[in-house]
């Protein structure tokens, strides 16, 4: 039986063009990773899978791929659980393991894990992909890659200040134009306790996400239709609404007063803005309280970065977590981190055509093969030539020139060289161009000469 070739939903292949793309912007991130002081680390795609729930909320836990246990695992499984149909039960009864939702848990079980070999504080940088079993949907994807960067054993604010700054240097590099927002989660505690709706704050967080589609009158809607007293939605628009980010520091002081947790978060965010101009800044930072992401584990600082010009939700996220680790017995370990959303960058940077020409990743020349004895001939001077840095194709086979020189067309390879057998006897070689196709009769010397020339050109040295 023949097998329709598919792929699960919300995956994707990758061909040679698109991984070029994913590799630049990866090699900028890593690059502005490294001038911070943050080293690299791999986990394994799937944890143990204890180690992934009651992390992420109610609605992560139905996200997380789980795998099956291998052998008869029905035999093993909870009989009960499957006749009172709780799904939850029963798909633990079968799963010991999951593939990873997010790069922070696993980091925080890696620190914890190899505490005794690591130096705090430790910052380190991770890129690799996530699985989640979201309804696939444009920016959205069942698996995606995230470059996070975190620091753990520090609670120092200049950490915020470096973060909003690797944003920053980031997307100014990929001239992506961004706005960078900033929150406090005591803000919203300190909110929901002036309020009096401390016990409702994560459902109060819930509605106030949906900001972006619905405007503030559908929210007011919805806080109404949700029970909340007007005078919620009343203080937080209060806030909201207030103009500069300087008018919403003064706003939330006036606002949140009573609550001395919604201070210590100003304090936090006073300092950042205060500080804000002698970053440098290409990308606006703004402050933003309608901003809450998952308060699971956020204690301080949260972020997110959105992109101008496109309708496609964050491409960066992150925020301080003062206490990840104590889930794995590592109590008081204060940490903060972020992560690049590199699916969706891609996305924006095609949409907005920002990518360069990748001039530097196709193969420089090609050359034709004419027979055994030419093409062996070629290939010794091919190697000559990639011990140069020069990127070379030997044509494989001995094809119809026609087909040969498609060939070089379609890869977009800017020259080909053509040796046959009285080239080999007078060592004088023809170099075709193929963008106008004028021809160069070179010597070995003159063609090293040129392709030394030309390389330096490109790479701008």
């Amino acid at each position: 039986m023949v097998i329709k070739p598919s792929l699960p939903k919300g995956t994707r292949d990758f061909g040679p063009d698109s991984m070029v793309k994913r590799e630049y912007i990866t090699s900028v991130i890593k690059d502005v990773f490294g001038k911070y002081g943050f080293r690299p680390i791999e986990t394994p795609a799937m944890e143990n899978l204890q180690t992934l729930t009651g992390k992420y909320g109610e609605e992560g836990d139905r996200l997380i791929f789980k795998i099956l246990n291998s052998g008869d695992f029905i035999k093993k499984s909870d009989a009960k659980a499957f006749a009172e149909e709780d799904s939850s039960a029963f798909g633990n009864s079968v799963s010991e393991k999951a593939l990873r939702y997010d790069l922070t848990v696993p980091f925080a079980r890696f620190v914890v894990q190899h505490q005794n070999d690591l130096t705090f504080p430790f910052k380190r940088y991770q890129i690799q992909p996530v699985w989640r079993a979201d309804r696939p949907q444009k920016g959205r994807f069942r698996e995606f890659y995230q470059c996070d960067a975190d620091v753990v054993g520090s609670n120092s604010l200049m950490l915020e200040l470096d973060f909003i700054r690797i944003y920053d240097e980031v997307f100014k590099t990929l001239k992506v134009p961004a706005a960078i927002h900033i929150n406090n989660r005591k803000i919203l505690a300190g909110l929901a306790e002036v309020l009096g709706i401390t016990e409702r704050l994560t459902e109060f967080t819930v509605i106030l996400d949906k900001l972006d589609k619905i405007g503030e009158e559908g929210l007011r809607k919805d806080f109404a239709k949700n029970n909340f007293a007007p005078a919620v939605a009343d203080g937080l628009f209060a806030i909201l609404n207030a103009g500069s980010n300087v008018d919403k520091l003064v706003a939330i002081k006036n606002t949140l007063g009573a609550s001395s947790l919604a201070m210590e978060g100003l304090e936090e965010l006073n300092f950042v803005f205060a500080q804000a101009d002698s970053l440098n800044l290409k990308n606006d930072l703004v402050l933003d309280i309608s901003l809450a992401r998952g308060l699971d584990y956020y204690t301080g600082a949260i972020f997110e970065v959105k992109p101008k010009g496109v309708s496609i939700g964050s491409i960066g996220g992150g925020g301080r977590y003062d206490d990840l680790t104590g889930i794995f017995g590592m109590k008081d370990l204060p940490g903060i981190g972020i992560s690049f959303g590199l699916d969706r960058i891609q996305l924006v940077m095609e949409d907005l055509e920002l990518f360069p020409q990748m001039e530097g990743s196709r193969v420089d020349v090609m050359f034709v093969n004419f027979g055994k004895e030419e093409a062996l001939y070629s290939l010794k001077l091919a190697n000559e030539l990639r011990d140069q840095g020069v990127k070379v194709e030997v044509y494989p086979d001995g094809a119809k020139m026609k087909k040969q020189m498609d060939y070089a067309n379609k890869a977009n390879i800017p020259h080909v060289i053509l040796i046959g057998s009285q080239e080999i006897a007078a060592e004088n070689f023809v170099l075709k161009k193929m963008e106008d196709g004028t021809q160069l009769n070179l010597s070995r010397i003159e063609l090293f000469e040129y392709f030394s020339n030309n390389n330096s050109t490109q790479h701008g040295h």
